[in-house]
């Protein structure tokens, strides 16, 4: 028998083959763990790694401190303090945990609404519970230690003036982005930018080492207004009393530093609490003093004035004939409130002759009074790069256009803000020199630029005064001690193309005091109900509150001293 027909020899060959076979499987398997493992360690090596950063370290954002907003003398009108915020990442709370309950007390949210909005969101990884919450209360929900609960650092605006500086600061929204007023106007700078760390999170999402500073945060920028909080209390307390027991619609006060332009006060009623908007009304929102548009009225008629003794046909003693109390322009009829005869130029301010004002326009060149507007900032921006400001309205007008220069004279026929107006009367009390309004407070005094030919100013300031005297529309506006120039505006409102009877706005504009102008100070109160609604009985009151509480806050030295009595000067 040969080998090859041998049983043994066969079954040995079979058996070495097999033999063979598993060995030959088990080098392939091992070659293949050896590659694997040699690819895990080395092209894989950076794939896996931040795969597993990705499941345990995070960059987290640190909170940027926002900058801080200041009154003149560092009085603080915005500051911002540091609160936290309480999320869930449904997708790894326990709704087992036993401190939910205690959790839902905490927070005051239902327990039954709290465990459903876990629920229903079951496969987000993201979800606020609840916002700006005490420090204190983070750390008693932190205490709870329930996973997927996490607590985050972060800051809330407060405003510790409330309702007396919102039209100008304005206020944020909960993740601190400016919504209004300078708070939205310099939010990029007062904003700040965050910084980012790296931390360690275990499986639940728990912050268990914090493990390098990437970049630090970088604190807001502070921003410092130019109005005194003092001036601003007062000014408001004063609006608000007369809004009230007028029963207006609204009302406005700008105060100006003469020498800089500076707003030392701007306040308005409606206003609100930005610490509490949870029943705001809209219509409070708005900074009336830079957003709405009125007709000046009467508080035009010194630049009116101005402009005829610029032109160089007219000085203070002209003699205006404004007999017989009216007069007819292009088929269109301007009255006085009676027939007042021949006025000079300073009686006509005191009188506030729409007739006199009237002549001397249509006796110019077209635009004699329209150019002297425009240069003490009627019809353009004041710069202040507050959102929303207006430009307010101021037309060209052509020799046929009679009547629009006439009405413009006596201010119909242009609209303007409480604040342009304000600015206006800055070269009035300055000798022809225009400081533009700002804001913010400035640390150098601002050169401002020539509006008016040396003296023409001086002279007009003088005639004001005559306003405020026995005779003149201003009584009402008098501080004692101190010498006061100024104009009243009492303005039909425009209703249906034309005028309502029924409706005005009471304005008056005014400087103190005359020998060393340090304020202008102008007031407007819409649509008064009540006997009186007239410039000089609405409006100058307020203005000697007010104009008598600033001066004496700002330690301007008076200027009106009682005259002794005779029996005084006979002893002497």
């Amino acid at each position: 028998m040969s080998n090859a027909e041998d049983p043994t020899v066969q079954t040995h060959a079979a058996r070495s083959w097999r033999i063979w076979l598993v060995v030959v499987l088990l080098v392939l398997i091992v070659a293949g763990i050896t590659s694997k493992l040699l690819s895990l360690y080395g092209d894989d090596q950076a794939f896996l790694r931040s795969q597993g950063d990705a499941r345990t370290v995070r960059t987290m954002l640190i909170p940027a401190h926002r900058g801080l907003i200041t009154d003149r003398n560092g009085e603080p009108l915005a500051v911002s303090a540091p609160v936290a915020t309480i999320w869930a990442d449904p997708l790894r709370t326990d709704l087992q945990h036993t401190g939910l309950s205690r959790l839902s007390h905490l927070l005051e949210i239902p327990g039954q609404a709290l465990m459903a909005d876990l629920r229903d969101n079951r496969e987000r990884r993201f979800m606020y519970l609840k916002r700006q919450v005490t420090p204190e209360l983070a750390e008693a929900v932190d205490e709870l230690d329930i996973p997927g609960i996490h607590v985050d650092r972060e800051y809330k605006r407060y405003y510790p003036a409330g309702e007396v500086t919102t039209h100008l600061v304005g206020f944020t929204n909960v993740d601190g982005e400016g919504q209004e007023g300078l708070e939205l106007a310099y939010n990029q700078s007062l904003r700040g930018e965050p910084g980012r760390k790296l931390v360690l999170k275990d499986r639940v999402g728990r912050t268990i080492k914090h493990i390098r500073s990437i970049q630090a945060a970088d604190p807001g920028e502070d921003l410092q207004l130019s109005i005194d909080l003092r001036v601003q209390y007062m000014a408001y307390r004063e609006l608000k009393a007369a809004v009230e027991v007028h029963q207006a619609d609204s009302g406005s006060v700008v105060i100006l530093d003469t020498r800089t332009g500076e707003v030392l006060a701007l306040v308005n009623q409606l206003s609100y609490n930005p610490n509490d908007r949870s029943n705001l009304n809209t219509s409070a929102l708005r900074n009336r003093a830079m957003t709405d548009l009125f007709e000046p009225g009467s508080t035009i008629k010194p630049f009116t004035v101005a402009a005829a003794m610029m032109s160089g046909q007219y000085t203070r003693d002209s003699i205006v004939d404004t007999t017989p109390g009216y007069i007819r322009v292009s088929g269109a009829t301007i009255k006085d409130f009676r027939n007042y005869g021949e006025l000079d130029l300073t009686t006509i301010i005191t009188k506030s002759s729409n007739v006199g004002v009237t002549k001397l326009a249509l006796s110019m060149e077209p635009d004699a009074v329209r150019n002297l507007l425009q240069n003490v900032g009627l019809g353009r921006d004041t710069g202040t790069g507050f959102p929303g400001e207006r430009t307010g309205v101021l037309p060209f007008l052509n020799e046929r256009q009679r009547v629009e220069r006439a009405t413009m004279s006596y201010g119909y026929g242009l609209s303007t803000t409480l604040l342009q107006l304000a600015q206006a009367y800055v070269p009035l009390a300055s000798d022809g020199i225009m400081h533009q309004a700002t804001l913010l407070k400035q640390e150098q005094p601002p050169t401002g630029k020539r509006v008016m030919p040396p003296g023409i100013a001086p002279q007009v300031l003088e005639m004001m005064e005559t306003v405020i005297g026995p005779r003149g529309t201003g009584r009402r506006a008098a501080v004692d001690g101190y010498r006061v120039a100024g104009k009243t505006g009492t303005v039909h409102k425009a209703s249906g193309g034309g005028y309502a009877e029924d409706r005005y706005v009471a304005v008056f504009s005014g400087i103190a005091p005359v020998s060393n102008p340090r304020l202008a100070v102008v007031i407007m109160i819409d649509n008064p109900k009540g006997q009186e609604y007239g410039g000089g009985l609405v409006a100058a009151p307020i203005f000697s509150r007010i104009a008598a509480g600033a001066l004496r806050l700002l330690n301007v030295p008076p200027d009106k001293w009682p005259e002794p009595a005779k029996d005084q000067v006979a002893m002497q």
